[in-house]
């Protein structure tokens, strides 16, 4: 049972009416009216056991868009049901609106529409649906919470799609399909053509040279059906914030970038999440449907407060990919990290791939790095500087294995990491 503001309303009034005549017989009567309306109420309100409930609308939310779903509401009975319905979500996943005015005739259905915006990334499942029947008076009802199961998947916001356009552009001139006609720099044959001045003469056909009247040069163009691997560490490290955004987000939307670009240039993309156990698996992924796929596995991570086995994802990595592939690994560049757990591990990766990492940098390190106010800023200062010094050791000893270094802020690591893998495809090094 419930009982509305329209019930307290009415025991308002009865009490001022006592106060005024201040006699037990309009007490007794008060009472008896209000006992008399309530009772009214509940034996007239319809019946909620015969609502039959269903759902609709989205599965699939980008984390800080809006989407819609839809709770339907069946009348089985043969009293009109009227009342409030409440669909109940968890507040991250920003339902509007909470509460509706509900109406069913006997026999109708009628569908309650509630628009989502979620604010963080994960499975938002919706709880139960109270909904409360109230009588023709508006007193009391009936209440009962029903089930109607639904779960909508908010995904990576992918804030770095407005540099794909970009991205792709130099991605023709790489295959010779822009206006400008570049040739590109990778190493499978693509056609002949005349030589010209300032051409490559290692890249002279003499053979068809010979059987011609003119000098023709080799064309090529960047490699395609690459295997591209992006390793995401979801360790202690990836849970710091950079300004406003954790490094897991901004590697997550650096991956995306990357994973769009290379099934657009034909390459094939694997997905891992990786700490002390692998967190997410995408292998063997059509080039259609990966970075769905990709986006949804990345809708449920967080990071783990725990210490990232790269000996597990070096094993793992290994484990999936026999020929020569783009391992592309998305850490933080510390010097301890680095040191203690990539180190060990990197020859054995770079003796049978070509590896890049990537890793999320803070720019209030230079701020700080160039502060020089008073004493503390200068102790900040310091501090700042040995940090950078430890990346650029640590940065310095992967170069020398042959690994490719993508250390940027935030905002710039989507673009620069995009920027490496399409100067190795123009250099022919994938």
């Amino acid at each position: 049972m419930t009982l509305t503001g329209r019930a307290a309303l009415t025991a308002l009034v009865g009490g001022l009416a006592v106060l005024a005549f201040r006699t037990t017989a309009v007490l007794l009567i008060v009472n008896a009216v209000i006992g008399a309306g309530i009772v009214a109420d509940l034996i007239l309100a319809g019946g909620i056991r015969q609502l039959r409930l269903s759902r609709s609308g989205d599965t699939k939310i980008h984390l800080g868009q809006t989407g819609s779903t839809g709770l339907t509401i069946a009348n089985t009975g043969r009293r009109t049901v009227r009342g409030v319905v409440r669909d109940a979500w968890r507040p991250s996943a920003g339902a509007q609106p909470g509460r509706a005015g509900l109406r069913v005739p006997a026999g109708g259905t009628v569908t309650v529409s509630t628009a989502l915006t979620p604010r963080r990334r994960g499975d938002a499942v919706a709880g139960k649906v109270t909904v409360a029947s109230l009588g023709p008076l508006g007193l009391a009802g009936r209440q009962r919470s029903l089930d109607a199961p639904w779960t909508v998947r908010v995904l990576p916001p992918f804030l770095s799609r407005k540099h794909l356009p970009a991205k792709l552009a130099r991605l023709r001139e790489l295959d010779g399909q822009h206006k400008s006609l570049i040739r590109g720099q990778g190493s499978e044959f693509d056609s002949l053509r005349n030589y010209v001045l300032g051409d490559d003469v290692r890249s002279i056909d003499w053979r068809s040279s010979a059987r011609n009247a003119d000098v023709l040069v080799r064309t090529w163009r960047p490699e395609r059906d690459r295997r591209i691997i992006v390793v995401l560490d979801t360790g202690r490290t990836s849970a710091g914030r950079v300004g406003s955004i954790p490094r897991l987000d901004a590697s997550m939307d650096a991956a995306l970038l990357l994973a769009a670009l290379a099934t657009r240039a034909g390459d094939r993309v694997d997905f891992l999440a990786i700490d002390r156990r692998v967190r997410a698996r995408v292998v063997g992924a059509g080039r259609l449907g990966v970075l769905a796929a990709v986006t949804s596995a990345m809708a449920t991570l967080e990071p783990d407060l725990i210490e990232s086995d790269i000996g597990l994802m070096a094993s793992t990595v290994l484990g999936i990919a026999r020929q020569r592939s783009l391992v592309v690994l998305l850490t933080d560049l510390s010097p301890a990290a680095i040191e203690q757990g990539l180190l060990p591990q990197v020859q054995l990766l770079t003796s049978r791939h070509q590896l890049i990492v990537a890793g999320v940098a803070d720019p209030r390190l230079a701020q700080m790095a160039a502060s020089r106010g008073d004493i503390s800023a200068i102790y900040d200062a310091a501090a700042a500087a040995r940090a950078q010094s430890g990346r650029a050791h640590v940065s310095a000893l992967l170069r020398r294995h042959g690994v490719e270094i993508v250390d940027a802020p935030p905002d710039s690591l989507a673009p620069a990491l995009a920027d490496a893998y399409l100067s190795l495809k123009a250099a022919g090094r994938l």
